[in-house]
């Protein structure tokens, strides 16, 4: 592999929901304000699956966010994903970050931190770089479109 430099697209992902784990409260009746936030906020387990697709990687992403929306309505995320290459090596993916609703939008914008890590000989170039998220979830078809890039 060659050398990657700052700034570079690693890869593109779009996920898609895969299901949904929630602790007493409903995240979707929540946001479509069905029901008021309770004071301490709401947690759920956020599965998801997609492609990854791009020059220096390729693969399927497959995992879950442990989610949860603060009163104010910023959503904490703590993503624990694995990437399956196109030739069948795993990539351990770690991230965390947030997600910012747009005012009167249904639309969120995601900034994650993300850790990568394989003892694959092909990609073991990712173990030391320091890697971002950008990308938008679209909250009413809860899919994600996400940019990486080393930083």
């Amino acid at each position: 592999m060659s050398k990657i430099e700052i700034g570079e697209l690693l890869y593109e992902c779009t996920l898609n929901p895969a299901g949904f784990t929630e602790y007493g409260t409903s995240i979707e009746e929540v946001m479509a304000g069905k029901v008021a936030m309770p004071p301490g906020g709401v947690r759920c387990d956020a599965y998801f699956e997609g492609p990854a697709t791009g020059e220096k990687l390729k693969g399927m992403v497959k995992g879950v966010d442990y989610l949860r929306v603060r009163p104010d309505g910023r959503m904490e995320l703590d993503v624990h994903a694995k990437i399956t290459t196109e030739d069948g090596q795993k990539i351990s993916l770690k991230a965390d970050g947030v997600c910012i609703p747009r005012k009167d939008s249904r639309i969120s914008d995601l900034r994650e931190n993300i850790t990568l890590f394989s003892s694959y000989k092909n990609y073991t170039w990712m173990n030391t770089l320091q890697v971002w998220g950008i990308g938008t979830i679209d909250l009413t078809t809860q899919i994600i479109n996400l940019k990486v890039y080393s930083a």
